[in-house]
């Protein structure tokens, strides 16, 4: 697996050096920040980073109740004797 991920990182340094003068920032980072173009990429950013951190957040909320729910069925329910 080390090796995979070694020769695909310099395979995109190599691509990185080969294209570089092909590679533009956006309006947001290069460009002049007062047109509308800008201010509707701006927005986007803005609503995408919203959008994903609201998800990441509800999964990290499942997996913490997850746990919890767990820790709390194991202190509850264990039964040394189980015969069945």
């Amino acid at each position: 697996m080390k090796t995979s991920f070694r020769i695909t990182f310099i395979f995109g340094i190599i691509f990185l050096l080969m294209f570089h003068s092909n590679i533009y920032a956006c309006s947001t980072c290069y460009g002049n920040p007062d047109s509308p173009a800008s201010e509707g990429i701006n927005y986007a950013i803005i609503t995408l980073l919203g959008i994903t951190g609201g998800v990441l957040g509800m999964i990290v909320q499942a997996i913490y109740s997850i746990g919890n729910k767990t820790k709390n069925y194991n202190k509850n329910f264990k039964s040394e004797d189980k015969s069945w």
